[in-house]
């Protein structure tokens, strides 16, 4: 067996990393709170606290307010998980600094060193992508995101779905999560 075929099994072969539901709920209780919110009583899925705490990090900025850090890894590993099951591949690497990196997009991939093809965003300007709250075209002539690599245009593929959490709401509002006082 050749070594790029062995690398190439080795890096098929590197489990996935789970997100935690306990830290995910943490995170969304307190951006929940520094809302002003009562602490979530919705599903225990890791993919509804995700979007919860998207939808959370969301109104946080509608309301003015920064992020809780926490929430805002949360919904930017969420999110970069939205991403590379819906556009599967490893032509593109996404870097979300610090908080995680993600290859999608179909076409040559890459297994070593810097690759050709990279996307570099903040955690916030990433969410608001993601989100739909902010055009790619402006990200990318503002500076908020550093594309590089004939295949780095990620436009096609943002906002991502709406996963139910109405996370591609352009209208900026109260988010009424579960668990709300009415």
């Amino acid at each position: 067996m050749c070594r790029k075929q062995q690398e190439s099994e080795k890096i098929a072969q590197m489990p996935v990393r789970k997100l935690d539901p306990q830290r995910l709920h943490a995170a969304l209780d307190t951006q929940l709170a520094a809302l002003g919110q009562v602490p979530w009583t919705g599903s225990p899925a890791v993919g509804a606290l995700g979007a919860a705490c998207t939808k959370a990090v969301l109104a946080a900025v509608d309301a003015g307010l920064a992020p809780q850090r926490e929430a805002l890894r949360a919904a930017v590993l969420h999110t970069l998980g939205q991403l590379s099951d819906g556009v599967p591949g490893r032509a593109v690497e996404v870097r979300v600094p610090p908080f995680g990196a993600v290859q999608a997009v179909a076409g040559p991939a890459h297994t070593r060193g810097t690759p050709p093809n990279v996307v570099e965003v903040d955690p916030l300007n990433w969410v608001l992508l993601a989100a739909g709250r902010l055009g790619w075209a402006c990200a990318v002539a503002s500076g908020s995101v550093r594309a590089s690599g004939p295949r780095s245009d990620l436009s096609a593929y943002l906002p991502l779905p709406d996963d139910g959490a109405d996370v591609g709401s352009s209208q900026p509002e109260r988010i009424e999560l579960p668990g709300d006082p009415a």
